[in-house]
């Protein structure tokens, strides 16, 4: 059996090894010799982007040493020679983290994966009482927990198995989400570069792996946009929304990491005061409980 296979996590896990040599052959391959002050040779590469020899030199690093990383080896790696990579392949901050995590990855309870997030009490309250659009969202991008205002803009999550309260299946799996999203092919993007940072931090979470197996079998555009390993980390935005009821809407969305040791974060919605945007979600909190249940009928 050879060093790959043997640093599988197990059953039903991600393989943190070809995890971290993917994620470093795809920057690598980004770049180009102009990208980073080094002369361009000859018009024909044979690799694309930055040859192994010429990232190692950026570096700092010796040729062997940068090889057996990309391979997967991040075995007693240094925080000092991941910087220097990074710095090399002008990682973001967020693809900087995700290095890190791959190459030094922390230890984790067994089947900590596997367990049912629960949100707590007065997280609950606090929902009910925004008067925007919020939701909690967990490991993986589940849905946790949301407010009324949440289910008249994106539909009643209590109507799904809980095990399909989940943003990437609704993304790619969920015809009505894609007409929701103006810009779906960037919702699309993003939530991928999520779960690839999700990964980077969990890759034995046998959840994941079965939520990532499910959407490569039955969505072409998840696969291509896996294979690219792109992360990014939740922050904050503008959406739009083409909303079945009230039209276009234009909101500004915010994103709370909590502190409690959880892997959930506050996600909230609002719209400029005075907009259109902020006059149609005032008429939907006005219908209430009518406007999710008319916005379903009318989705198509």
């Amino acid at each position: 059996m050879d060093e790959m296979a043997e640093e599988r996590t197990g059953g039903g896990s991600l393989d943190r090894r070809a995890e971290l040599s993917e994620f470093l052959r795809t920057r690598r391959a980004r770049l180009k010799p102009e990208d980073v002050g080094l002369p361009e040779f000859g018009r024909h590469r044979r690799v694309p982007g930055l040859r192994r020899e010429e990232l190692a030199q950026l570096a700092g690093v010796s040729v062997a040493y940068y090889t057996r990383l990309e391979q997967g080896n991040g075995r007693n790696v240094s925080a000092e020679v991941l910087n220097a990579i990074a710095r090399a392949l002008r990682l973001s901050d967020a693809e900087q983290a995700h290095l890190t995590h791959l190459a030094k990855p922390k230890q984790h309870k067994k089947k900590t994966g596997a367990r049912t997030e629960q949100v707590r009490g007065p997280l609950r309250q606090l929902l009910d009482s925004i008067e925007v659009p919020a939701y909690v969202s967990g490991r993986r991008s589940d849905i946790l927990a949301w407010n009324r205002m949440a289910a008249a803009v994106f539909g009643d999550w209590s109507e799904l198995p809980v095990a399909e309260r989940n943003w990437a299946r609704l993304v790619f799996l969920r015809p009505e989400y894609r007409d929701l999203f103006v810009d779906w092919d960037q919702k699309a993007y993003d939530m991928v570069s999520y779960l690839r940072m999700d990964a980077g931090c969990h890759p034995d979470d046998p959840l994941l792996s079965t939520l990532v197996g499910e959407l490569s079998l039955k969505s072409e555009e998840f696969r291509r946009l896996w294979a690219t390993h792109d992360v990014k980390e939740k922050g904050y935005g503008v959406k739009r929304l083409r909303h079945p009821l009230v039209g276009d809407l234009v909101l500004n969305f915010e994103s709370f990491r909590l502190s409690d040791g959880t892997d959930q974060a506050l996600i909230t919605y609002h719209a400029e005061p005075g907009s259109p945007s902020a006059e149609a979600l005032r008429l939907l909190a006005s219908w209430g409980a009518d406007a999710t249940r008319a916005g379903e009928s009318a989705r198509p």
